[in-house]
């Protein structure tokens, strides 16, 4: 049985999202009611394209309705945290176009100290239950963020990912390509070597791609590009261009490069290096729901994306709120292929 990942630009069945509670991530009531709000919206947004099904926790539907609207998908499941790109199925298809669900093994980005994952290394197994899909069980430590593929044979890593200590200890990079190849389809693995520095704070996944760069068709990539050298990811960025620059994808295409300009503040509310990025947008059917972070760089990069995507309506949605909590845009989201 061979599989393939649908890219994120195919047609989509639906959006799965993991609804907020209390948990480490979100402190206090007010930093969860701001996550909520935050989370819902992009809910909102992408069911202008296609329907959202919300996984909340046992007696938080209440507050998911007050936000979400009555007429709301939800579905109750023990949750630990609210990140479904990582927690949930990478959902693929079989050769007879039937669909598949991807199950990694989950530790919580590492078995980082703050992390709690008993609920939330269950949810990809609910969720292919729920969509009817049957699971591909696989041993990696690994998480939907953590790949990004172009629908015909290549697939983006980065070394502190898949290679880390705290995922994957004894596994070597041959051992990683083959269990990815054989899950997604893929047949060519393009490595970075980290991800925007500021992924490597608390509450960061220690190096996720979907931060860093993106297929957004066949061969060509959308890179986030730190121009101002005050901030570190300055030097990164610059490296994550001079190397998918040099790459070419599964068919031998040189890869198209396009630079996406990082938002123009430089730290975050509490201090720290800003990621904030365009990269972690999320594709759905008609859509592009961009990081917005009320910068001046917004209208650049929703330019960018119009013009990469011109039959598709392009929203900006504030996501200061949801970075702070450790992601973005596509890590609260998760695609449901069409079949």
């Amino acid at each position: 049985m061979t599989f393939r990942m649908p890219p994120e630009w195919a047609p989509h069945e639906r959006t799965w999202m993991a609804w907020p509670g209390p948990n480490p991530t979100f402190t206090t009531d007010a930093e969860l009611a701001e996550a909520r709000t935050a989370w819902a919206a992009v809910a909102r947004a992408v069911r202008r394209f296609e329907p959202v099904t919300m996984v909340h926790g046992p007696g938080q539907g209440e507050s998911a309705r007050a936000l979400l609207g009555p007429d709301a998908e939800l579905v109750e499941r023990e949750l630990d945290d609210a990140w479904m790109r990582d927690i949930g199925p990478t959902f693929v298809t079989d050769e007879e176009g039937r669909l598949t669900a991807v199950d990694w093994v989950f530790n919580g980005w590492g078995g980082q100290d703050w992390a709690r994952w008993e609920h939330d290394s269950k949810i990809a197994g609910h969720v292919a239950d729920l969509a009817g899909a049957p699971v591909q069980s696989s041993a990696l430590v690994n998480e939907g963020g953590a790949i990004h593929v172009d629908g015909e044979g290549t697939v983006l890593l980065t070394d502190t990912v898949q290679l880390g200590a705290g995922r994957n200890p004894g596994w070597t990079r041959e051992q990683v390509e083959a269990e990815i190849h054989a899950k997604l389809g893929t047949t060519k693995a393009i490595w970075l070597p980290h991800g925007l520095s500021g992924d490597y704070g608390r509450y960061g996944t220690q190096g996720h791609v979907d931060i860093v760069a993106a297929f957004v068709s066949p061969g060509t990539v959308v890179v986030h590009s730190q121009q101002d050298p005050a901030h570190p990811d300055h030097v990164r960025s610059q490296a994550y261009l001079e190397i998918l620059r040099g790459e070419t994808d599964a068919k031998g295409r040189p890869l198209e490069v396009v630079e996406v300009p990082a938002p123009t503040v430089l730290k975050d509310e509490e201090g720290d290096w800003a990621d904030y990025s365009y990269i972690n947008h999320y594709l759905c059917n008609g859509g592009v729901v961009l990081c917005g972070f009320d910068d001046p760089h917004d209208g650049i990069a929703a330019g960018i994306f119009r013009r990469l995507f011109p039959q598709r309506s392009v929203t900006l949605v504030d996501a200061r709120t949801i970075f702070s909590a450790g992601g973005g845009i596509h890590c609260i989201t998760q695609q449901q292929p069409r079949i």
